[in-house]
């Protein structure tokens, strides 16, 4: 029996990464200092693994922004655009790399950045691959064998771990008509084997190839690629072994073709579908080894052994030790760091949890323990396993009863709008008087160095509440009166007492605890910290109302009260495994309905509820679809329900592809969605278009992912696009998403380029 890790988190333990690109794109590092920090990420990963007895390590898991941009870069599928970046004296390869992760604009050019969307169900975001009719791949870039050879150096014989080459065509866009993606793989092919023969002569003998869709639906094409495609890597490479991993779902209908495929491990992820083994175990060729991943990757609940070693006997009876191997779910990626750093958490709940560096421990102890081990430590280690599962299912500290019997009483009415979004809007329009192309922005504003250090300074003591209070308010002011300056019709309060915009909600509700350390990359630099959800929730007073009538108070244009939807909520969260999501889901639903009614009494007429998650949401095959979106829909409409007709509630959504689900976005029955737009060149409206979505649409005119500044012609150009596929009296304009993580001054110059081209645009419409 071996054990083998997926992929380790690349952030570091603090966040060095995070603050070692951010201090290189801003000029204040140089590159080998960015490097140096990469290769110490690197080096402390694989020690990790090394000491606590993992057998096969991964490597080519580490990378400076996104795996699947890191791929682009190694094959070679560089749009033509980026190609002067490259030429720029000076530039690096990282340079270029990041001018596609981010967008370029200084040395005379302009250049934008590459589409980012959602990695499957998870709030990680990957950089899309582009492709074109015959295109031509080649090696550009050295990073996976540089990683090898560190390894190496480490005394490491590591795994490289690639993205499979059909879920890579997969993961990208075809961005001219005519042809399909998969139709590249014979273009393809020969760059992954000239990678893979250069790493066999490294010394390699191990090659994990990540396959994720072989448990989505995929067409007949789609298989007989995959059939293609490792067929011809096998004849190539005899002697290498393959680890195909699937993860994030069950293969269901495509198990007979994923153990048919011509590798030595096929990984199968036994957390989110542990149904499938009895199948695998019944059609797996004797030639095949699986994998078992049975530590959740994406969660942050302690494993719970004894289940975990149940299904290891059952593989283990049928295909013996020396063709099992024991893993987590997924890539590590997902999860925090080390659990070590997390000293102030209350003792009883931290027992309950697990992060990156205690699931490797995890692997390792499952292992012995299948393996019949005398170990006392690893003994003990089951044993304070045992207490500490069945402490959680009986803590007093989980279970609110009074929750449990409003979330039992809900009816179809609290999902319901009192009036048809038709009479809405005519009360709407008489009572707020927007003019046409209205404009607003998502949320946030610019979260500064010293916004920061206040609620930093505020949490050690050295700011009273009342000091903090004033500044904030210093603050939120200056904003208020810079967007009535700037001519905004719908202005925000900029959220400048908001850490996160889930933290920042569970903080406040009952149910919820928080970490310190517990940072999960969610794009390049941008980390998040997920907020544990262990117990039943409930809101126990006004979470925003202060801040929403205190901003209101300052001026006569309307501000909007923001608040984070319940599937976001849910969906960013460390969720509760002991209840189904959907319950959770309607609590949350809920306390954030109590919020948007306070916030209607306290005179805020424009209530913003963020669902960015909900497409996100979605489980992999599209025969579950209708039942996560029939809850996920009813929790929406629950949180928006409890308001007069008057009361424009709108919705956010970014980074999502909407034409499956558009009929189920029409149901959540907002006033107004507004949605990133912006990278996809308005091609997202298309699905709101054929759909004839009824009510109003705010598509982003400007890509705040990105540091660069859009000219007001840009954005005109976008706004008339989306007037060629939406009627004109429907149309919002705002950017693509909120401002938290920009720089003032480039927020300054957008959205003063944004005011100007809604004017033109409403003067041409006039």
């Amino acid at each position: 029996m071996q054990t083998h890790i997926l992929g380790y988190p690349r952030i570091g333990s603090k966040r060095e990464l995070k603050k070692a690109c951010e201090q290189y794109w801003s000029g204040k590092i140089l590159l080998e200092e960015l490097l140096t920090t990469g290769r110490n990420i690197c080096n402390h990963n694989w020690n990790i693994q090394k000491e606590a007895g993992i057998d096969l390590i991964p490597c080519n898991d580490f990378s400076y922004y996104d795996q699947v941009l890191d791929m682009s870069l190694i094959v070679g599928a560089i749009p033509v655009r980026y190609h002067e970046v490259a030429l720029k004296k000076n530039n690096s390869e990282l340079d270029l790399y990041f001018a596609m992760a981010r967008g370029y604009q200084k040395d005379g050019l302009d250049i934008t950045a590459m589409e980012m969307t959602k990695w499957f169900d998870t709030n990680y975001h990957y950089i899309v691959p582009e492709f074109y009719k015959n295109q031509q791949f080649k090696l550009t870039s050295d990073k996976i064998f540089n990683e090898f050879a560190g390894a190496k150096q480490a005394g490491i014989n590591a795994k490289p771990v690639l993205i499979g080459l059909v879920s890579y065509l997969l993961l990208g866009k075809e961005k001219e008509e005519g042809f399909d993606k998969l139709d590249l793989a014979k273009n393809l092919l020969p760059v992954y084997t000239e990678i893979i023969t250069k790493l066999q002569d490294q010394g390699a003998q191990w090659i994990q190839f990540d396959e994720p869709f072989l448990t989505l639906d995929i067409t007949e094409k789609a298989k007989e690629t995959y059939q293609y495609v490792y067929r011809e890597l096998r004849k190539q490479f005899p002697k290498l072994k393959f680890i195909i991993a699937t993860y994030f779902d069950g293969l269901k209908d495509n198990a007979s073709l994923a153990v048919s495929l011509p590798a030595d491990v096929l990984h199968i992820d036994l957390v989110r579908n542990p149904e499938q083994l009895e199948d695998i175990l019944n059609t797996i060729p004797e030639n095949l080894s699986l994998s078992l991943g049975v530590v959740d990757g994406r969660n942050i609940w302690k494993n719970n052994y004894e289940k975990s070693l149940t299904f290891i006997k059952k593989a283990t009876e049928k295909l013996g030790t020396e063709r099992i191997f024991v893993a987590p779910s997924c890539s590590l990626l997902h999860s925090p760091c080390d659990l070590d750093f997390e000293t102030a958490l209350q003792p009883e709940i931290k027992n309950w949890l697990s992060f990156a560096k205690q699931k490797v421990k995890e692997v390792v102890s499952l292992k012995a323990l299948a393996s019949g081990t005398e170990d006392e430590s690893i003994l003990a280690d089951f044993e304070d396993n045992k207490k500490a599962v069945a402490s959680r299912k009986t803590s007093s500290l989980i279970h609110n009863d009074k929750v449990k019997q409003r979330v039992a009483a809900v009816t179809e009415e609290d999902a319901q709008r009192k009036n048809s979004f038709r009479i809405r809007k005519e009360k709407q329009q008489e009572s707020l008087q927007l003019p046409l192309f209205p404009t607003t922005t998502i949320g946030s504003f610019p979260q500064t160095t010293e916004v920061r250090s206040w609620r930093a300074q505020f949490k050690k003591g050295d700011l009273s509440a009342e000091q903090y209070d004033a500044l904030l308010k210093e603050e939120t002011q200056r904003t208020i009166r810079w967007q009535e300056e700037i001519g905004i019709d719908v202005l925000v309060h900029g959220e400048f007492e908001r850490n996160d915009m889930v933290e920042y909600f569970g903080e406040k509700l009952e149910g919820f605890i928080f970490t310190k350390n517990g940072w999960v990359q969610s794009y390049g630099s941008r980390c998040v910290k997920p907020p544990v959800i262990f117990g039943d929730i409930s809101r126990p007073d006004p979470m925003t109302v202060y801040w929403s009538q205190y901003a209101q108070s300052q001026t006569s244009k309307w501000v909007k009260g923001m608040l984070t939807g319940p599937v976001t909520i849910l969906q960013w969260s460390f969720v509760r495994d002991d209840q189904p999501r959907a319950e959770t889901c309607k609590q949350i639903a809920l306390a954030i309905r109590d919020e948007v009614v306070d916030l209607e009494k306290a005179g805020i007429r424009i209530i913003q509820i963020d669902e960015p998650a909900i497409r996100e949401g979605l489980p992999l095959r599209k025969a579950e679809w209708q039942n996560y979106l029939k809850w996920a829909v009813e929790a929406f409409r629950i949180s928006a329900s409890g308001v007069e007709d008057a009361t424009q509630i709108h919705t956010h959504m970014c980074y999502s592809e909407f034409n499956d689900i558009i009929k189920n976005i029409a149901d959540m029955d907002a006033d107004v969605i507004t949605i990133e737009c912006s990278r996809s060149q308005m091609e997202l409206l298309n699905a709101f278009a054929d759909f004839k979505y009824p009510n109003e649409i705010g598509p982003g005119v400007y890509d705040i992912h990105s540091p660069r500044v859009p000219s007001k012609e840009e954005m005109i150009e976008l706004l008339r696009k989306a007037q060629n596929v939406i009627p004109a009296s429907q149309l919002w304009v705002n950017p693509d998403c909120g401002l938290k993580t920009r720089h003032w001054e480039e927020t300054e110059k957008a959205l003063i380029a944004m005011v100007a081209a809604a004017k033109e645009a409403s003067a041409a419409y006039a």
